[in-house]
Order: structure tokens, then C-alpha cells, then sequence
């Protein structure tokens, strides 16, 4: 429909508005015209990241809406009444959502405006790299729609005040890591990933995890496949890329895939504080790996993946 397009345009478009921009700017601006360009896009950058407050809120609210009518987005919560009684310990949910694929829009199931989780487990953040804000626009679209840096001190800070969150660990990694030339592999780039366990040990915050179908085929890409190319993106949070979605349009929005959530049970944490070991990340990352193989074959035949194959790296 209209309305869904419109919105995940103003969404998930802003990639290649800000190229048009770019490009307008550098070649074919006036002198008045670009500094004017300039001005606005250096004033967005100082402005907070949830500015204009309420108006932003609910612009983000509204995307939200119809963004879940683009995707067909469909939720399916394992054990309700678990992941309630783990946020009524005063605990924060860390739900680790995978795969990251191109990218990870479909932790947008999480905005609390939609309500796809239980009422009492409060107002869920998606954090994402911190690289999106300190793009001048883009920092407030993600801002609107719940979005938060992923840096350590975001992390911990919700950790401490038992706000819960979602986020994706395999990161960028996972980019490089896609193969157009193996389809049915499902690939995950978790085995180093254990910082967020380490975290999770330090506060006895439970950690969920998450698959979301389908979000393959949302884009067609290339990028470079060097060593250097794959260090600097780990170093930034951004993977140098052309990719291209609906209309074949560089940078746009996503085929409208029918996006398919399912949330596992949390697992719990023993609270280990400033004492934790590394045979306790070792034992609790292994746990985590095999509960998100669990969920997967669990729902891959309802999500139309019965021929594809996780593989963790």
C-alpha cells in the first residue's frame, strides 16, 4: 500500500536520501545552496538525538505502524508468562536478536508502540551501532523509531537501571559473511561474540534469543571482501557497500519480505558482579549458542525454512 511505502521510505530511505543530497551538494549546488545544506546538517548534528520531542515520537510511532503492515510482521513469544516473571525481578531482558543480515531492521518488532511483548515487561530499546548517531537526520529517524547507541556505557547504564533492550551481537561481521552462492545457509557470526555475556554474568540480566525470518532477500548487494575492508568496518560499525531493494533504487528500502519474529526463553544469569570467570562466560555463551539453535529449528518449517542450515562461526 501507499501509506506502508511512505513510511518505510521516510524509515529505512534515508540512506539514499542522504547520497542524493551528497551528491546534489557536491556537484551541483549553488554556493548559497550548499553552504545552506551545510548549515541545516551541521545544526542536526549538534541537536539532540530525540529532537522535536513529542512530535518525533509519534512520527516514529506512525512508521512503526505501518511498517508492520509492509512486512507483515508476525511475533511469536515462546513463554509469555517467563519473560514477565524475569522482568518482575527488577532484571533487565537482554534480547539478543539475529541475524544482523544487510541490515537488522527487523528488531523494529520490539517498539513498544506496536506491542508485541508483554505490557508489564516495559519499554524495550533497540540498540544499534553507534555510527548512526553521528549521521546528521539519520540520528533522529532511529532516535523516533527507539533506537539507542550500542556502546558499553548505553549497555551497562540499562543493565543497572533493568531496562531492557534488544540488540544484534554478531554485528558487521555478519555481512561479510553473506553468500548469495549458498542460499540455504543461515550464517551467524557468535562463537567470539561474548562480551554482552560477560555483561549479562556482571548484572544476573537474563539474555532471550531471537531469530527473525526472512530477512534475507530483503536486499541485493557487493561490497569488497578484503582483510583491511572487513578490519575498518569492525572499527566504525559500517560496512563500505552498494546495496539495492524495492525498484532497484541504491541505498533504498527493502523488498517488502514478510517478517517473521520468534522470541525464545530467557536464560538465566547468575549475578557474578566484578568476579566473573572466564569459565562462566565460556559455560553460559555455549548455553546461549545451543538455546538459539533450539529456537531456530523449533519454527524454521512454519517460517518456510525448512532446506536452510544455521551455521555459527
Amino acid at each position: 500500500g501507499l501509506l506502508p511505502t511512505i513510511a518505510v521510505s521516510l524509515w529505512l530511505g534515508w540512506n539514499g536520501i542522504l547520497l542524493i543530497i551528497i551528491n546534489y551538494t557536491l556537484f551541483l549546488a549553488t554556493n548559497y545552496q550548499r553552504m545552506v545544506i551545510i548549515g541545516i546538517a551541521s545544526f542536526s548534528l549538534v541537536l539532540p538525538a530525540k529532537f522535536p520531542g513529542r512530535f518525533g515520537l509519534s512520527m516514529g510511532n506512525w512508521m512503526m505502524k505501518y511498517a508492520e503492515r509492509y512486512f507483515g510482521l508476525r511475533t511469536v513469544v515462546e513463554d509469555e508468562d517467563d519473560l514477565i516473571r524475569h522482568s518482575e525481578q527488577n532484571k533487565a531482558l537482554i534480547f539478543a536478536f539475529n541475524p544482523h543480515d544487510m541490515l537488522p531492521y527487523a528488531v523494529f518488532a520490539f517498539n513498544p508502540s506496536l506491542r508485541r511483548l508483554p505490557h508489564k515487561i516495559g519499554e524495550v530499546r533497540g540498540l544499534m551501532t553507534s555510527a548512526i548517531f553521528n549521521i546528521p537526520f539519520l540520528k533522529h529517524v532511529y532516535s523516533w523509531v527507539g533506537g539507542s547507541p550500542v556502546d558499553k556505557r548505553t549497555f551497562l547504564a540499562r543493565l543497572h537501571s533493568g531496562d531492557s533492550f534488544a540488540f544484534t551481537p554478531g554485528g558487521v561481521q555478519e555481512v561479510f559473511n553473506l553468500n548469495p552462492e549458498k542460499p540455504r545457509d543461515v550464517i551467524l557470526y557468535l562463537q567470539k561474540r561474548k562480551g554482552f555475556i560477560k555483561l549479562a554474568l556482571t548484572t544476573g540480566s537474563p539474555v532471550v534469543p531471537v531469530f527473525a525470518f526472512n530477512l534475507d532477500g530483503s536486499y541485493k548487494y557487493w561490497f569488497p571482501r578484503d582483510k583491511f575492508t572487513k578490519k575498518m568496518s569492525r572499527f566504525v560499525g559500517i560496512v563500505p557497500l552498494v546495496f539495492w531493494g524495492r525498484w532497484c533504487i541504491p541505498f533504498g528500502i527493502p523488498n517488502p519480505r514478510k517478517i517473521h519474529v520468534v522470541i525464545g526463553t530467557a536464560i538465566d544469569m547468575p549475578k557474578e558482579g566484578e568476579n566473573v570467570t572466564q569459565e562462566s562466560i565460556d559455560k553460559y555463551h555455549g548455553i546461549f549458542l545451543e538455546e538459539l539453535e533450539a529456537l531456530f529449528e523449533r519454527h524454521k518449517h512454519d517460517a518456510g525454512y525448512a532446506d536452510r542450515q544455521l551455521k555459527i562461526i
